[in-house]
């Protein structure tokens, strides 16, 4: 998706992702008692169409970005600048505990919370996501400490010196100011 460096790859526990999507419906449904014969066909179709989900779902931490793909019918790709990453939560219901799976929410600056639960991107099943969290906090903090200072832009690849280009419009706005001033 980005040109930027791969700095992580976020690797999946696929046999307990598919445990837990196949356990959770089935407890609530067992638990709404009604739905206790819809449960086979749920499980049939769960277990015919994740392999197909699990191969679509990745994560990956970049220089600048983090990439998330997933969905099979709502494909979803989204990228993230790190900059505007405010916080990874990380969550597990009793299922997710007893499978020894963790959530993973990223929450950025401005978005809206809706019935999602306010977060931009939900994944479950990172292998060593407490890992990989603390590398993207680490990435993210990086960027924010300095590490904008030279930038290299999408077009033409060549850095820019962020500091290089504020002294030159400094310059250029005084120059403007002595002309204007002049004329007065």
């Amino acid at each position: 998706m980005s040109d930027y460096p791969i700095l992580r790859e976020a690797e999946f526990n696929r046999a307990s992702i598919k445990q837990y999507y196949l356990w959770q419906p089935a407890i609530i449904m067992a638990c709404t008692i009604v739905l206790i014969p819809v449960i086979p066909v749920v499980l049939v179709i769960v277990m015919l169409v994740m392999d197909k989900y699990l191969d679509r779902l990745a994560c990956t931490l970049t220089e600048r970005t983090l990439e998330i793909k997933k969905g099979l019918l709502n494909r979803v790709e989204s990228t993230v600048p790190l900059e505007k990453v405010t916080d990874l939560q990380m969550y597990q219901g009793p299922i997710m505990r007893w499978l020894g799976l963790h959530g993973f929410r990223v929450e950025t600056a401005g978005q809206t919370t809706g019935a999602a639960g306010g977060s931009l991107v939900n994944m479950i099943g990172i292998v060593d996501a407490p890992a990989f969290r603390r590398a993207v906090l680490a990435q993210r903090d990086r960027l924010s400490d300095g590490g904008g200072k030279r930038r290299s832009t999408a077009d033409t690849g060549e850095e820019i010196d962020e500091a290089r280009v504020l002294v030159e419009i400094r310059d250029a706005l005084v120059r403007i100011e002595h002309k204007l001033g002049d004329r007065a």
